[in-house]
């Protein structure tokens, strides 16, 4: 293989990330493997022994490739995405090493049958998607189904430039190997006159890819697949150590572990924890009565979570998580006993009838092909299935993001229980961590495990404690004030030109000063000093007419000549008017047009609910008997559910859901109590629906009161109304100069790469830290609030259509919110085509009523600016009101806009 400059593999690396989306773990692998290939030649002649030497003595984790090839390990965590990795890797090898021919090996049929479908274009979760080339030529997907057809041999002759991808399951040719006789795959095939492994074992350029290699490392079908000596070998599995008489043996050619602590640090997973009841003696139980116990108290969690998810989707505007149960069985007879208790009259009334399917290697026929599909689409809303009882038949590979609650009735040892249990429900239906606690939770119900599992979670070697360090947090070393000059002021001062992302793909404009002699540098300034007295033109554009330039330098000679008195000839020497206009220029290019506009309210701002109906459907809360303590795994937090009580009891029933709801701001009992009171009846009628006595409509509104007034404050939003205020504008300047900004930081802080990532126990300590590195911020220093709010100023940095933003300092604007209070939003930011006006906030005060009174006032203001903006050819401008949860690394500032505009009222 042909090896490529850096400057292309950079190239080829970028491409397939950005265009597949990858996370930072996929992407330092894609960038590992890069690397490899540059440093080892990918040839069947290669010598092994030379390749292991050279990556050693890079990635020392590579002890030995446990193979007769180079063959590497990726050990990335469940939930991270190791498939949408194995097609980043195939799309980089084909682009940037000429490579053609993949062979993909799967554990096991489940695992088979989804990779197959991932290769194959137009399915949901196709790994290529955005990868050009293979729009167009997609590669040729040969099964261990179809490689009888000689399809990938006929496909290799007549279509040298396609790729093909070959993928086999392992278990079929281990089953086939014992008793030592050739797989099938090995044998003759009539369609190609040579078996198609000797095919595959001649091709100069296979690569191997092994998906959860773990599962299969010491088989007989792995040896057999040595002899088609692949050029290079792709481990990925989450669990990189191979089971061996009672202990784990560890891979010794890891070369990238991305271990699940990190994953959960990273917020890529759900957080694990563990329920029980409180005070909780599982001895006073038979063993029927525990299990009934564990069953109930996980069916509470289940509905609990349910209505959490809706809140949560409602308040911000996604799609409703249809969460289900997961109960493993000891054996099929038990799965059975426990599928009828599950849908049996006397559980919770019969709920869950219809509604629970069992998974297990007895299932035969049309019934498995059935079970199979209601497994594949228990994500769907329209599939009734909400509890799913398995017996050691959910393998890896079986993708889904909406299992919340585990309850495990099988006799399982706390490691196994807690390190294999968890793997099926760690992925997060959203992508990523959302910030409620049950929304990024996985509860494993486990009454009788509970104390043997936490104390293991505590020890140092747990999978989920790993990686968790007390005490990050710096202690204050006392203040200093720093003060950071905008870009501008420091390159007229003598100082660079920060080099800008030039538009339309060109290369970025260098680094350069602007002025070398320091009499150029006093001219500047003085045209800087006197630009401030033209902040009445329409716009700094305007600096550059004939007219204002003359009145501009003949104002800098006033200033500039008596400074230096009596050394004449000095102002000759420098060009003034020459000076003018590249300072002119410059400040154009380093600042944005904010207009001066006074912005003020006229009358009162009145808000009110509009009358409606409650949506309860989703409503199936159950009455519980104690207290259900959850304690967290990961944080060791505990959070615990509390029974009624310690509650005073109501006179009516919709009393304990009104006094919740007038603890809201936005709520007012004297304005609103008769629809209150309507929508708390609807709950109440819901309850009595499926609760035949009212005392358990009274428990699940005690215990369940914050939940269901959530549950009604999240419906009420969505039918509140603000009647619009009048505001009037004055347009007094056309731009603002920008000045200095001064700020305290901590004493000890030096200025911190506003792309490295915080670490969660320094984030509180975000207002004392100063960031630099930017290319496109109009100041070389800025502060942030909160680490959203950074990880904000990184996507406008890696936005192509972003020229340049700043974060104004008090008294850039006047946009006054009420008669009292003004407001300066967070960002300004200006686009090839707009500028923004921009304010990260945290979800759950995106419906405080200052907030909204704020933004209403700036979505006004940006009406009149735009107006302004108008009659002077420059760009419209918009407000966008965005929740911190909505910022992640792969938005863009237009992808943020279509969501997060608020546009005046009035």
């Amino acid at each position: 293989m042909t090896h490529h400059s850096s400057f292309s593999t950079h190239h080829s690396i970028n491409a397939v990330s950005n265009r597949l989306s990858l996370r930072p773990p996929q992407r330092e692998s894609l960038e590992i493997l890069a690397r490899v290939c540059e440093i080892i030649e990918l040839s069947k002649d290669a010598d092994p022994t030379v390749a292991l030497a050279a990556i050693k003595s890079e990635f020392p984790t590579v002890e030995d490739f446990e193979r007769e090839f180079p063959s590497l390990c990726f050990a990335l965590a469940t939930g991270v995405g190791k498939t949408r990795l194995m097609g980043a890797f195939i799309a980089y090898l084909h682009q940037a090493e000429g490579i053609r021919n993949f062979f993909v090996l799967a554990p096991n049929l489940t695992i088979y049958n989804k990779l197959i479908a991932d290769f194959t274009p137009n399915t949901p979760k196709y790994v290529f998607k955005g990868i050009g080339e293979f729009t167009v030529n997609p590669p040729v997907v040969i099964t261990g189904d179809n490689y009888e057809s000689g399809a990938g041999v006929r496909g290799g002759r007549l279509f040298d430039d396609g790729v093909h991808v070959n993928i086999f399951n392992i278990s079929k040719i281990n089953s086939e190997v014992r008793g030592g006789s050739a797989p099938r795959i090995k044998r003759l095939s009539e369609y190609i006159g040579q078996s198609y492994f000797d095919y595959l074992a001649g091709l100069d350029d296979l690569v191997m890819l092994m998906d959860e290699s773990h599962r299969y490392r010491a088989t007989a079908g792995v040896r057999a697949i040595n002899e088609l000596k692949p050029i290079l070998g792709l481990e990925l599995t989450a669990t990189p150590q191979v089971e061996a008489v009672g202990r784990a043996v560890p891979f010794k050619n890891v070369i990238y572990s991305y271990p699940l602590a990190s994953a959960m640090t990273d917020g890529f997973v759900k957080e694990p924890a563990v329920a029980t009841r409180e005070n909780f003696d599982p001895n006073a139980y038979s063993a029927e009565g525990l299990e009934k116990v564990k069953l109930e108290d996980g069916v509470r969690i289940h509905e609990n979570t349910k209505v959490e998810l809706e809140v949560y989707a409602r308040n911000n505007d996604k799609p409703i998580v249809k969460p289900f149960m997961l109960v493993v069985a000891t054996d099929t007879t038990h799965a059975n006993a426990l599928q009828q208790v599950i849908e049996g009259d006397t559980f919770f009334e019969g709920r869950y009838k219809g509604k629970v399917i069992q998974v297990h290697s007895n299932i035969r026929g049309e019934e498995k092909d059935e079970v199979v599909q209601q497994l594949l689409t228990v994500e769907h809303p329209g599939n009734p299935v909400e509890i799913v009882i398995h017996v050691n038949m959910l393998k890896e590979g079986w993708d889904v993001t909406n299992l919340y609650t585990i309850v495990p009735l099988r006799a399982a040892n706390s490691r196994t229980l807690v390190e294999q249990s968890i793997g099926r429900g760690l992925r997060l239906p959203y992508g990523k961590r959302v910030g409620v606690p049950a929304v990024d939770r996985l509860t494993i119900v486990s009454h009788d495990k509970f104390q043997e599992i936490v104390d293991h979670a505590n020890d140092p070697n747990s999978i989920i404690r790993a990686g968790v360090v007390i005490g990050r947090d710096i202690p204050q070393a006392g203040r200093k004030a720093v003060e950071a000059k905008s870009a501008f002021e420091q390159a007229i001062s003598g100082g660079v030109v920060p080099a800008r992302p030039a538009a339309g793909g060109q290369p970025a404009v260098e680094q350069r000063k602007l002025f070398e002699k320091p009499e150029e540098q006093e001219v500047a300034k003085a045209t800087y000093q006197v630009i401030k007295q033209y902040e009445r033109l329409k716009g700094s554009d305007q600096l550059q007419d004939a007219e204002v330039q003359r009145e501009i330098v003949q104002k800098v000679q006033e200033i500039v000549r008596p400074a230096q008195g009596v050394l004449e000839g000095i102002v000759e020497a420098v060009n003034v008017a020459k000076v003018v206009q590249k300072t002119t220029e410059l400040y154009r290019e380093l600042s944005i047009d904010v207009p001066k506009i006074v912005v003020v309210p006229k009358g009162e701002v009145t808000c009110r609910y509009e009358d409606f109906d409650l949506d309860v459907r989703n409503i199936n809360l159950q009455p519980v008997a104690q207290d259900i303590l959850i304690q967290h795994l990961h944080e060791n937090q505990q959070y615990r559910l509390r029974d009624g009580s310690g509650i005073v009891p109501e006179k009516r029933p919709e009393d304990y859901l009104v006094r919740g709801l007038i603890d809201f701001d936005d709520i007012s009992y004297d304005e609103h109590a008769g629809l209150l009171y309507k929508l708390a009846g609807q709950v109440v009628a819901r309850l009595r629906t499926y609760l035949a006595k009212e005392d358990d409509v009274i428990n699940v509104l005690q215990y369940h009161q914050q939940t269901l007034v959530n549950l009604i404050h999240s419906q009420m939003q969505q039918h509140f109304v603000q009647s619009a205020s009048a505001y009037e504008a004055h347009v007094t300047r056309g731009f603002h100069t920008l000045r200095a900004a001064n700020f305290t930081a901590a004493a000890d802080e030096n200025v911190r790469d506003f792309r490295a990532v915080i670490p969660e126990g320094q984030r509180d300590r975000i207002g004392s830290m100063v960031f630099g590195g930017f290319r496109k911020c109009l100041y070389p220093i800025q502060k942030f609030d909160s680490d959203p709010e950074r990880r904000f100023a990184v996507i406008l940095e890696n936005d192509g259509d972003v020229l340049k933003w700043f974060k104004p300092a008090k008294g850039d604007f006047q946009i006054h919110y009420s008669h009292e209070e003004s407001y300066e939003p967070d960002f300004v930011v200006e686009t090839k085509t707009e500028k923004f006006l921009c304010e990260p906030k945290r979800a759950n005060e995106m419906t405080d009523e200052v907030v909204l009174a704020k933004a209403d006032a700036a979505a006004t203001w940006c009406k009149y600016a735009t107006a302004h903006a108008t009659e002077n050819s420059g760009k419209p401008w918009r407000y966008l009101l965005i929740p911190h949860d909505q910022i992640r690394d792969q938005m863009t500032l237009a992808g943020l806009a279509a969501r997060c505009e608020v546009h005046a009222k009035s």
